[in-house]
């Protein structure tokens, strides 16, 4: 009898145990790689190809949310196309905004910049929220990356009763793998931790 061996259990053969381990093997790895695909096939529709994108031809504001890509510039192409009277800047961007775009001067558009409290989509959306009932807004776009299309029209449709509209901008393909990892860690906050506004 060997030292491992249990009594009253018959031994079993090595080869015997290194198929069950193989099976095991097989198994774990079959499990994960449908974990993962399903990781995929949600990720997809969430956060790389979100639904839902678009706007009418004016809004009462434009909102440039804080984020990675050129959302700053898109926000000002919809400026200077008159899509609304108003842009509405977030100070939360990862390059700071130029500071002529912020200072007061006499033209079409007016711009408000400001620094959410908290930096988040969350301190966006409530910032917005409170400009929109000052200015009676009935409608705003938001400029964001494709993948925090839902999550922040979850929060600013929290937060504010007017419709909320979405555009894109590129995000740059390296940021991709980090913002997809950033993006299900805030939907698990806003869904689980924060559902109010």
């Amino acid at each position: 009898m060997s030292a491992d061996q249990i009594p009253g259990r018959p031994e079993v053969p090595p080869a015997t145990r290194r198929a069950v381990r193989r099976r095991r093997r097989r198994i774990a790895g079959t499990a994960l790689i449908i974990a993962l695909a399903g990781l995929l096939a949600v990720t997809g529709p969430l956060f790389v190809w979100p639904p839902g994108r678009g706007m009418p031809a004016r809004v009462d504001a434009i909102v440039v949310l804080g984020g990675q890509g050129n959302r700053l510039g898109k926000g000002l192409q919809l400026a200077r196309q008159d899509r609304a009277p108003v842009l509405v800047i977030s100070r939360g961007l990862p390059h700071p905004v130029p500071d002529g775009v912020c200072r007061p001067r006499s033209q079409a558009v007016q711009v408000i910049c400001f620094s959410p409290r908290p930096r988040t989509t969350q301190g966006e959306a409530e910032f917005v929220s409170r400009l929109a009932r000052q200015y009676h807004w009935r409608s705003v776009v938001l400029v964001v990356t494709p993948d925090q299309v839902i999550r922040a029209r979850i929060r600013f449709e929290r937060c504010y009763a007017g419709r909320v509209y979405v555009v894109t901008t590129p995000l740059p393909v390296l940021e991709w793998p980090y913002q997809i990892a950033y993006q299900w860690a805030a939907m698990f906050k806003e869904e689980v931790l924060q559902r109010s506004c």
